[in-house]
């Protein structure tokens, strides 16, 4: 008597496969930009005219830590916010210099915080190209 082989029918890894093109599909998604294109219609805003002036209500901050606000130096952070009004005390704009150190611009930001200030905001420049 013969006996037949114990063999087992070979499965196509069709499964493998659909699961390692959809990791990929997934990975492709997360990488990648996934925010619609500007509307080439659309016009922005030119800043070329601002002449690199700051916003009138922006506290600027020079790289050595001098704070001027609508061209008047300013002493410190808590003499600034106590000169403002309490609508002005809810949003603090500031423009620090890019020379500014980073640890300088947190103790800034902390000690508007402190002083009143309910939030800060920081004035940066963005390019989109």
């Amino acid at each position: 008597m013969r006996r037949l082989a114990n063999t087992k029918p070979q499965r196509e890894p069709t499964i493998a496969l659909i699961n390692i093109v959809f990791l990929m599909l997934v990975f492709f998604m997360v990488a990648g930009t996934l925010a619609q294109p500007l509307d080439p219609a659309l016009k922005l805003v030119e800043t070329g005219a601002l002449d690199d002036q700051a916003p009138p209500d922006a506290l600027v901050i020079y790289p050595d830590g001098r704070l001027r606000f609508e061209g008047q130096d300013q002493s410190d952070a808590a003499s600034f916010v106590a000169s403002l009004s309490e609508e002005d005390r809810a949003v603090v704009r500031v423009v620090p210099d890019r020379a500014l150190p980073a640890k300088t611009l947190v103790t800034l930001t902390r000690e508007l915080r402190a002083a009143g200030a309910e939030r800060v905001m920081l004035v940066t420049q963005r390019a989109l190209e």
